[in-house]
């Protein structure tokens, strides 16, 4: 079968033939109809070992597909050294999930690989609450517009969008929108805090969580006690540590979690995505996307992650 197959994990996938996958007892083979490029799938294939054979593994961690019945399933977390980015994969029949018949199968992978780590946010790791203010970093992203969507869909009364630069603010579905690049985004971003922001999901870190978490906590300490307020990471695109003034946790009433496969357990991330996919039906949630052959995997992977693909076989 054809497939992207990492055979040195700092190169990216190259277009190839690779074994069929056969399944045993609590298995299946999927014939894949879409499966997405995200962030972890890249972040997957850079960090995942090679075998002591040295025939490599197949990218991607998710998609939708066709079982043995020809039900259609989105699915989660392909047997190594199967994965997603291929005609077939094998997969635990128990990671499956089936997709609703009013979404495509490419909008239904875009659906789950967008919306998927802010659904699990605000249901199972700190459900948001009606009414309650989200700020959402990285909001031009898929991941970040979705989240915006999802908040607003879960009670959110009011949303804000943080992005890098003035343009990328553009069409975004927020209520408030602060760029990163103008004179005064740290004055803004001290203003929201101070009207007060509930839960922050930040899909970015590094830099941009440096400049939320001073103006997060700058100023507080009140002796009436502050409002408690949640700051969730789900990505670390712009850098994997930041500095944290520990005086600025005591003061603010901050508290900073993860959320992620290991916070949250698979298991929520099932259930979940049946959720998601639920409401995207109802409510007409399409992320950007674009949809390209797989034989075009390699040229694909090499762009801008601004662009979330979906491979079809």
């Amino acid at each position: 079968m054809k497939a992207a197959i990492i055979t040195s994990p700092g190169d990216g996938p190259r277009y190839g033939d690779f074994k069929d996958p056969e399944a045993n007892e609590g298995e299946v083979v999927i014939a894949v109809t879409a499966a997405p490029i995200s962030p972890v799938v890249r972040t997957r294939a850079s960090a995942q070992p090679i075998s002591a054979e040295g025939d490599g593994f197949v990218a991607g961690v998710d998609g939708v597909g066709t079982d043995a019945t020809g039900r259609r399933v989105y699915f989660l977390f392909p047997k190594a050294p199967f994965g997603a980015l291929a005609q077939r994969t094998l997969v635990p029949e128990a990671l499956t999930v089936p997709v609703p018949d009013g979404l495509s199968d490419a909008c239904a992978a875009a659906v789950a690989t967008a919306g998927l780590a802010s659904w699990v946010a605000l249901t199972r790791r700190t459900p948001v609450q009606t009414g309650q203010t989200v700020l959402v970093t990285g909001a031009n992203g898929s991941a970040g517009g979705m989240a915006l969507k999802v908040a607003r869909h879960l009670g959110a009364g009011r949303t804000i969008a943080v992005v890098r630069t003035h343009e990328k603010l553009k069409g975004l579905p927020a209520d408030t929108g602060i760029a990163l690049d103008a004179r005064d985004a740290d004055d803004r971003l001290k203003a929201v805090f101070d009207d007060g922001v509930d839960l922050v999901l930040d899909f970015v870190w590094g830099s941009v969580a440096e400049r939320l978490l001073a103006a997060a906590t700058a100023g507080r300490g009140s002796p009436a006690g502050e409002p408690s307020r949640r700051y969730l990471v789900l990505g670390t695109l712009g850098g994997a540590t930041v500095p944290i003034s520990g005086y600025g946790l005591q003061s603010s009433g901050l508290e900073i979690l993860g959320s992620g496969i290991g916070s949250a357990a698979v298991g929520d991330y099932l259930s979940s995505v049946g959720e998601l996919l639920a409401v995207a039906q109802r409510e007409g949630f399409a992320p950007p996307h674009e949809v390209r052959p797989l034989s075009d995997v390699e040229s694909v992977w090499k762009r801008s992650s601004d662009v979330r693909y979906v491979i079809q076989p």
